[in-house]
């Protein structure tokens, strides 16, 4: 079943999120960014941050569950068992730090065909308490085709 494209274009409701020192430590190590700044408070401010530095590809800690609110809405039409993840993207505007409370806004940005499958981009854009902009991502994912016979 294609997927639903008046999803196109629509935005939902922001999600908060409360960054956390053990957090971004946790992120850290799982990614291997060894860097003083991502772990220690005394070297990220003495390298003039505020307090811990989150790696660059942090945000997917917040903006992948505020995405899989419109991923799991039935009515796009997504089957989850089926997809597969084309690409990742992040725009940074400034790193966040631990103490920020951030928003994510997602939003469709394109629906469409590939091969048979069904290809599917959001965007998330992350502001900050004061309303700033802080990152923007994008997510491709790809819901393949039902195989030929269609036993999956």
């Amino acid at each position: 079943m294609p997927l639903d494209e008046s999803f196109v274009g629509r935005s939902w409701p922001a999600e908060t999120y409360e960054v956390s020192l053990e957090k971004i430590r946790e992120f850290a190590v799982a990614v291997g960014a060894d860097d003083p700044v991502h772990h220690d408070r005394d070297a990220a401010r003495s390298a003039g941050h505020p307090d811990v530095v989150a790696p660059t590809t942090f945000p997917v800690v917040f903006t992948w569950p505020a995405t899989r609110r419109v991923v799991d809405d039935p009515a796009l039409g997504l089957d989850f068992t089926r997809v597969i993840h084309r690409d990742q993207g992040f725009e940074v505007r400034r790193p966040v730090h631990a103490g920020d409370v951030v928003s994510s806004v997602v939003s469709v940005d394109e629906i469409r065909e590939l091969a048979g499958n069904d290809v599917i981009t959001f965007r998330c854009d992350v502001t900050d308490a004061d309303g700033e902009a802080v990152a923007t991502t994008r997510a491709t994912l790809v819901g393949r085709a039902e195989p030929d016979g269609g036993d999956a």
